[in-house]
């Protein structure tokens, strides 16, 4: 099940409860700030995940996915291939 529009993977977030986020294909607007770049990408591509994209993964979601602070070491591009292999 696709849970995000990046890869993470809501079930495990922290901040799904201490934040109540109902995940990025759920919300409107992300509770971190006004808007998130990846999931206005998908969505403006009509696309369900990163992994769909021709151009997966792109430099946007390769700097989230490597950010010193909140970055997973590339484990959501991992996740997107995962649910992209799934949904062939």
């Amino acid at each position: 099940m696709i849970e995000s529009r990046c890869g993470i993977l809501c079930s495990e977030c922290e901040y799904k409860e201490q934040m109540n986020c109902g995940g990025c294909i759920n919300i409107k607007t992300p509770f971190w700030g006004d808007s998130c770049p990846v999931k206005v990408c998908s969505e403006e591509r009509d696309m369900n995940h990163c992994g769909e994209c021709s151009e997966f993964p792109c430099s946007v979601l390769h700097q989230f996915a490597y950010d010193e602070e909140q970055g997973d070491n590339g484990k959501r591009i991992e996740q997107c291939k995962e649910w992209f292999k799934t949904e062939a």
